[in-house]
């Protein structure tokens, strides 16, 4: 029997920066459902559940869930690593694949192609982002349960419950890891977009330059990938100029001298 995955998708609108990102509309319906409507096209076999806090104000996100007959978890609103791993308990999953609700433009076959590899059954823990290579908001994390309880017993940090996975990717010694690298071209020649191009949500520009992608590609193309969008922005790069202030930058640049296996060249400071 194969193992009962889960992709979670963490969602809250108590952002600091850009308050209620994943309910602000492209293309007349919100960035969490634009998401989830990617992430429906994952070809792998996988239950998708969006993982919200237990507080008042994400009630929003719940009554979304329900209309779009999507599976909701409410638990813990800052140790994302307690949310994670009940939620896998709750839906009797084998294996949690962590995706940021601020990953609209997500391609679901990059989703698949980490999918595939932790299916390989050699490691606890297979992502993209350790090195990442692929463009910024193509995040994908998948673990077994038993690595995943493991951290939830034992990881202490602040920001190893905050961020789920560091504990696992932050001890090679200990954890079976693999990364997925960015291959494109006949030749399968590596390519590193993270530092450059940033598709993801945190602040106003951000939320501009991924409703100027939408509008220009969803109403021809629903299903557009991550190679649309990078011929889109070779023909308009003043869409990718909208944000570009903040590529490279990431949760990275806060913890730079707790965490041992990524350093200044991984992030941008704002």
């Amino acid at each position: 029997m194969k193992p009962a995955t889960l992709i979670v998708v963490q969602a809250r609108t108590n952002s600091t920066r850009l308050p209620g990102k994943v309910l602000k509309e492209v293309c007349g319906k919100p960035i969490l459902e634009r998401q989830l409507e990617r992430l429906a096209r994952v070809k792998t076999a996988a239950r998708i559940v969006v993982a919200t806090t237990s507080d008042a104000t994400d009630e929003s996100i719940a009554l979304l869930c329900r209309r779009l007959a999507v599976d909701v978890f409410r638990g813990h609103p800052t140790d994302l690593l307690d949310r994670h791993y009940r939620a896998a308990l709750a839906f009797g999953a084998d294996a949690v694949a962590k995706i940021p609700s601020d990953c609209p433009l997500i391609d679901p076959a990059v989703v698949d192609r980490v999918l595939a590899r932790f299916a390989v059954g050699d490691c606890d823990y297979v992502g993209n982002l350790h090195p990442a290579s692929y463009p910024d908001g193509n995040d994908v994390e998948v673990m077994s349960l038993e690595a995943l309880a493991t951290a939830w017993r034992e990881a202490q940090l602040a920001m190893e419950r905050e961020h789920t996975t560091p504990y696992l990717w932050e001890r090679p010694e200990r954890f079976r890891l693999a990364n997925v690298s960015w291959e494109a071209g006949a030749e399968g020649t590596l390519r590193d977009y993270s530092m450059s191009h940033r598709w993801t949500i945190d602040y106003p520009e951000d939320y501009e330059f991924i409703r100027c992608v939408y509008e220009a590609l969803y109403p021809q193309n629903p299903e557009f990938s991550m190679g649309d969008i990078l011929d889109l922005l070779a023909v308009r790069p003043d869409l990718a100029a909208i944000n570009a202030r903040y590529a490279g930058v990431n949760w990275y640049r806060h913890h730079l001298h707790e965490l041992k296996t990524v350093d200044a060249r991984h992030t941008r400071q704002v």
